[in-house]
């Protein structure tokens, strides 16, 4: 029977303690509607009989007809602009009437009948030509802060104006040629219009007519049955249920006892922080031991969590506008892939539980959150991030549109949903920098930071290709092989790579030391005793760490430079020493002062960094040699102690075992020599 092993320590239990807390007092606390139900779908519950009054809510579709009928509904507003009507008798002057002078005084006497009704301007009035066309209906003339009612029979338009005007003309000079005068005078410019649109009125009014339109429509009494057992879910009955949903919600489960209410917070929310605790526990239990990373994953399923609850106390449809794939991202550029999706799953459940269409919600986040952990990777650069926006928001549209054609054609018609899904994806790109700063806050390296010190053009690494080139080709056979066990195993393949490149840097200081940089015929140990050659040799890991801490290294990096010999002895030189008659009780200068691997990485690392170094050594590169090289290595840092803090299984030693030895029968396999050309001197 396995061993539980729960973590010690009030660190681990307090982070949790606070997001217990938090969860009780942020979950709603009034019972939900626990009905499912679909348009064109059986009720496939009892018969559900009203157990109070209610009205019932007009559709969404129904109210905004409403409110595009009330524009038709509402008298408009006029005001009266005397400006138009000044200074007709100079203007009038003007004109030029020929032989005709006499038309100038009916064409006065015209004018002032129009305007004694009043010319109406259209500037902004999009319903008047259908109003005035009609003939019907009525206008509120404004003047001298009073409004007038005035139908719009006896108004003019412009063009109305200038008609009746000429009728005047011709019945008062049925001799003359009233139409060439009309024309030849341009007396249709005298005529403007003295009745100004008053849009800002009109709104006004408008407004006040929407927000007195009733948003129900009827009312159902207690007793009331509103849908049977099997009945299928029509459009009506759909509108029943809305507005019985609408006013539990509202107000009938707010009267449920608060003794009960707080009593089901705590039992959710202690839920919710013990899967968050199991889930940390199965994955990956290390991280209990690095509080900085667990209090990371803490605060990040915080933020999803007390998201979820603010926008059900603000607005529900705002839930599409939450970037919660930002969520998914945030974990994903420090934890695994399985780590990431188990808490992303987790940090959706409240939605699940407390959101009106929480099962939609949640699987549309849910499926667009795993598909942008997926591609991610492949899109995690520069501009290639909006790429990832747009896959999660082409994903999420299609999820949705399921759910809109199992609700029928209609359903289609929210386009602010589409705007929100895009908004929310958009944002999930945008606030991905943010990363960074949690980096410095919480002391972490992401993945994008292990990249970029992965890259050999940088400054500390293209030096140590400078002075310690036989260093430098080591550590990068070292990566190579660290890389295939890293992924046997399933351990943090960026990591690994970026200790090994790292884990020799301090023999920048003194390469001639070492073997691999030494220049051909100049022996550095020759005239040195075995205690001082091995003191040159230990020195390396602390010139390592004080390099790295000069260029500014993550903590994560440098605990390779420290573990990759962990407490294990120079061998060529602690050997040479004791064959030589040295003392065996004195023989700490001997081994190196540095800390046992703990992690994965890091014993990855240390058996790597071994075995490549005496692979060199090989006479023979057979199968069987190379299979007994990385036995003897592997048990001997075991023999040794060197894994006794390892959080390594004996299997996953085992996979590596099998890994590292595949590659360097690979790395190494004979290769066939090719024959000389007939005649040819070399």
């Amino acid at each position: 029977m396995e061993t539980i092993n729960l973590p010690r320590g009030y660190k681990v239990y307090l982070p949790l303690i606070v997001l217990f807390l938090l969860l009780v007092f942020l979950l709603p606390r009034n019972p939900k509607f626990n009905y499912d139900y679909k348009k064109g779908a059986p009720w496939m519950y009892e018969t559900l009989v009203s157990e109070f009054d209610f009205p019932i809510l007009k559709t969404e579709s129904q109210l905004q007809q409403e409110k595009m009928q009330a524009w038709s509904e509402v008298t408009p507003y006029f005001r009266l602009d005397l400006e138009a009507v000044r200074n007709i008798d100079e203007r009038l002057s003007e004109k030029d009437f020929g032989e005709y002078p006499m038309v100038r005084g009916g064409v006065a006497k015209a004018l002032s009948e129009v305007y004694a009704h009043g010319v109406v301007s259209f500037a902004g009035f999009d319903n008047a030509k259908e109003i005035f066309e009609k003939g019907t209906g009525y206008i509120y003339v404004q003047q001298d802060r009073k409004a007038v009612k005035v139908p719009v029979s006896e108004v003019y338009t412009v063009e109305q104006a200038s008609e009746h005007m000429l009728d005047i003309l011709k019945n008062a000079f049925p001799k003359i040629k009233v139409d060439s005068i009309w024309k030849k005078a341009e007396i249709s410019d005298l005529i403007k219009p003295d009745l100004i649109y008053d849009q800002q009125t009109t709104q006004i009014v408008h407004e006040e007519y929407v927000d007195n339109i009733s948003p129900t429509q009827g009312i159902v009494r207690v007793g009331q049955e509103i849908v049977a057992n099997g009945e299928v879910v029509s459009a009506e009955i759909e509108q029943l249920l809305d507005s019985y949903r609408a006013e539990y919600n509202s107000n009938i489960g707010n009267d449920a006892p608060s003794a009960y209410q707080w009593s089901a917070n705590i039992l959710i929310a202690f839920s919710l922080v013990l899967l968050l605790f199991l889930s940390i526990y199965y994955c990956n239990y290390t991280i209990f031991n690095m509080f900085n990373k667990y209090l990371y994953l803490i605060l990040v399923f915080t933020l999803s969590a007390v998201a979820t609850c603010l926008v059900e106390m603000t607005d529900p449809s705002l839930y599409y506008m939450i970037p919660f794939t930002l969520i998914a991202l945030y974990l994903l550029a420090f934890f695994k892939t399985r780590m990431v999706f188990a808490v992303y799953l987790i940090s959706l459940l409240p939605m699940l539980l407390i959101a009106p269409d929480g099962v939609e919600l949640f699987f549309i986040f849910l499926v667009a959150g795993g598909v942008g952990i997926l591609v991610f990777g492949f899109f995690n650069k520069g501009w290639l991030q909006f790429v990832t926006a747009l896959i999660v928001f082409v994903v999420m549209v299609l999820v949705w549109g399921a759910f809109r054609l199992a609700d029928g054609p209609e359903s289609f018609n929210e386009y602010r949903t589409i705007t929100k899904m895009a908004l929310g994806a958009f944002m999930s790109v945008a606030g991905y920098p943010l990363i960074y700063l949690f980096e410095k806050i919480f002391k972490l390296v992401s993945n994008s930071k292990l990249v970029e010190l992965s890259d050999t053009s940088n400054k500390l690494l293209r030096e140590l290709a400078d002075k310690a080139p036989g260093t430098f080709q080591h550590s990068l056979q070292v990566m190579n092989l660290a890389d295939a066990a890293a992924r046997a195993i399933d351990a943090n393949v960026l990591l690994v790579r970026a200790g090994a490149l790292y884990h020799d840097i301090g023999k920048v200081a003194n390469p001639q030391c070492f073997t691999e940089n030494e220049t051909p015929g100049v022996r550095y140990h020759a005239d040195l005793t075995p205690k001082e050659s091995a003191q040159e040799i230990i020195r390396h890991v602390a010139d390592g760490l004080a390099l790295a801490e000069k260029h500014g290294l993550p903590g994560i990096v440098r605990d390779f430079i420290k573990t990759h010999h962990g407490t294990t002895s120079t061998g060529y030189f602690y050997t040479k020493y004791l064959n030589d008659g040295g003392d065996p009780d004195d023989v700490a200068d001997f081994f190196y002062d540095g800390e046992k691997p703990v992690t994965k990485e890091q014993v990855i690392l240390m058996i790597c960094d071994a075995l490549e170094a005496a692979s060199r050594s090989l006479k023979d590169y057979s199968p069987e040699s190379i299979s007994a090289l990385v036995d003897r290595i592997i048990d001997g840092k075991s023999s040794d102690g060197q894994l006794t803090n390892s959080v390594i299984s004996l299997h996953e030693l085992n996979v590596v075992r099998e890994e590292v030895k595949t590659y360097l029968q690979q790395m190494y396999h004979s290769r066939i020599s090719y024959p000389k050309r007939r005649g040819q001197i070399r």
